[in-house]
């Protein structure tokens, strides 16, 4: 179960202080696609990163007995002088993954992301859409409880879209997702429920439809 109770996250501007979120509080539910839906600068990419742990909160909490993914649509993960390869052999070594496994994951990624020779070079050379893709094929070499997807599907050409979209469908057999997108036909595909983000706060709908609608 993935709860967040009292969660507060701001940042500094020049015209001061701005809160993203004020001591917001809500239960995740269990064995459900989630779609997040707000207007830009709204706060979902933000909770997304809070929830991967790549972002943190000024105060409050996330619990979760689960294992959940960093963002799937995060591009700026990698350490950009070193190649592709030796970006997702560190992840693999941070996650504990075995000396013989790891080969074969690397393998996987490289397949996967179809950057060819660039997989050897460094991320600073990539294109945005190719750190896209290195990431996304990253994500898929893992498996978590929980995805966390950012406006994933606008990764890549139209073949890789449709791979990336094939693929997260053969996950959700065993992985629930929680999705951020601006498209409602994309949420309706991937989502059964659904939380709007307003003026600061989590509103939760059971029906997905709702949700579309409050958003729109």
């Amino acid at each position: 179960m993935l709860i967040i109770k009292n969660l507060s996250k701001s940042y500094r501007t020049k015209s001061g202080r701005h809160y993203v979120f004020r001591n917001v509080s809500i239960e995740f539910p269990e064995n459900s696609n989630i779609g997040i839906l707000g207007r830009n600068g709204s706060g979902k990419s933000t909770l997304l990163r809070i929830l991967g742990g790549i972002d943190y909160p000024d105060s409050g909490t996330i619990s979760c007995d689960k294992t959940i993914s960093w963002p799937l649509g995060l591009r700026g993960g990698f350490v950009k002088n070193i190649s592709g390869r030796d970006n997702c052999q560190m992840i693999c070594n941070l996650y504990g993954i075995e000396r013989h496994a790891i080969k074969r994951k690397l393998e996987y990624i490289k397949e996967i992301c179809g950057i060819g020779k660039y997989f050897d070079e460094p991320v600073k050379y990539y294109s945005s859409g190719m750190a896209s893709r290195l990431g996304f094929s990253l994500s898929m070499a893992f498996d978590f409880d929980i995805l966390l997807m950012d406006e994933i599907t606008s990764v890549g050409d139209q073949d890789f879209r449709k791979k990336a979209k094939q693929m997260i469908e053969e996950k959700r057999g065993t992985t629930n997702i929680i999705f951020v997108s601006h498209s409602a036909s994309t949420v309706r595909e991937f989502c059964d429920v659904g939380i709007v983000i307003k003026k600061g706060e989590l509103y939760y709908y059971e029906d997905i439809e709702k949700a579309i609608s409050t958003y729109e």
